[in-house]
């Protein structure tokens, strides 16, 4: 078996973004601290995010990484995502258009952290 792995998005407030996430992927933490917070996801990997770096996490600062959900259901599952998503009134980064890869979209967490939606490889 594989050493576990777990992403963390760095968050200004941990609850809040975890409410976000909680809400968005329909899934609840497993683990709760005051400024970490984790969602275990498939096998031997998990979701967390924490309030404990260093300084703010200021929305528009440039990401280079995101959490990515992947879908199965091709292009109308992609897109009844994208419009179950901005009904809760996410912020949308890229709407929903074909790469490479398939059907996909980006939003942001209230701290610009972006997440990807995109088709089950």
């Amino acid at each position: 078996m594989a050493d576990p792995i777990v992403f963390i998005v760095y968050v200004n407030d941990a609850p809040a973004a975890a409410r976000f996430y909680a809400d968005l992927l329909e899934i609840e933490p497993t683990f709760e601290t005051p400024r970490y917070i984790f969602f275990g996801l498939a096998d031997g990997t998990g979701l967390a995010v924490w309030s404990g770096a260093d300084g703010e996490v200021a929305p528009e600062t440039r990401r280079t990484s995101e959490v990515c959900l992947t879908l199965e259901g091709g292009r109308d599952a992609i897109d009844a995502r994208f419009k179950e998503w901005t009904g809760k009134g996410v912020r949308v980064v890229s709407e929903p258009r074909d790469e490479v890869f398939g059907r996909t979209f980006v939003v942001a967490d209230p701290d610009g952290n972006l997440v990807r939606v995109a088709p089950v490889d």
